[in-house]
């Protein structure tokens, strides 16, 4: 990874008009293109996801990637089971609509990435999740959104995959019994791009306005 400048950074204008624009283009991607992804923007991403903040700098997250065809097959088969059971949970109308979706890119996607939360780690020695543990897994998360900002610098998509039981990924991809799923997810080439969200140009649901509340 380059090495940051030295000195404190100044970011204008223009760097928050680009800055806005990544942001506004990270996709949540399920169609992709079969092309390989290099390994050098994978490792560059990953490295930029580890500078995430983190509860006490114990940097929780695990990034495993799924390479195993029978792995692969078992996440797949989990989302099969899961996005069937979702659909049957609508009624008529709406159930119909989530059927139309695209909701996940398993077969297509070249890279596959499950990521853990180590909820054993000792790095940390415990500051700031006393009273919340629940911040490792939060910690994560920020890892992951780091991730997907960085993929899309690269031109790369991703998709989190969340129709899936937790317990059968994780027997799948054989990991400590102290590591929980937080996320699945997709990564490669996108197939088509679109500055709007895919829940959005298909009717599912609209942007809501941001917005403070006030106390």
């Amino acid at each position: 990874m380059t090495e940051p400048a030295t000195g404190t950074p100044e970011f204008g204008a223009d760097f928050r008009v680009r800055f806005a624009e990544l942001v506004a283009w990270r996709r949540d991607v399920r169609r992709f293109r079969p092309d390989p992804v290099p390994e050098e923007p994978l490792r560059e991403c990953l490295a930029l996801a580890c500078l995430s903040p983190s509860v006490g700098n114990s940097q929780p997250w695990r990034f495993v990637r799924v390479s195993d065809p029978g792995r692969r097959a078992a996440v797949t088969a989990s989302f099969l089971r899961c996005n069937e059971a979702a659909a049957a949970a609508y009624d008529d109308a709406r159930a119909a609509a989530y059927r139309n979706l695209k909701l996940a890119g398993l077969r297509e996607a070249p890279v596959h990435l499950a990521v853990f939360c180590d909820e054993a780690t000792g790095a940390g020695h415990g500051l700031g999740r006393a009273t919340m543990p629940e911040m490792l897994r939060y910690s994560a998360v920020t890892a992951i959104h780091t991730f997907w900002l960085a993929a899309r610098t690269y031109g790369l998509g991703v998709g989190w995959v969340s129709i899936l039981c937790p317990e059968e990924v994780t027997a799948a991809i054989d990991v400590p019994p102290a590591w929980r799923l937080i996320a699945y997810l997709c990564v490669g080439y996108p197939a088509e791009e679109h500055a709007d969200p895919e829940l959005v140009r298909h009717g599912w649901q609209a942007r809501l306005e941001a917005s403070f509340l006030e106390r």
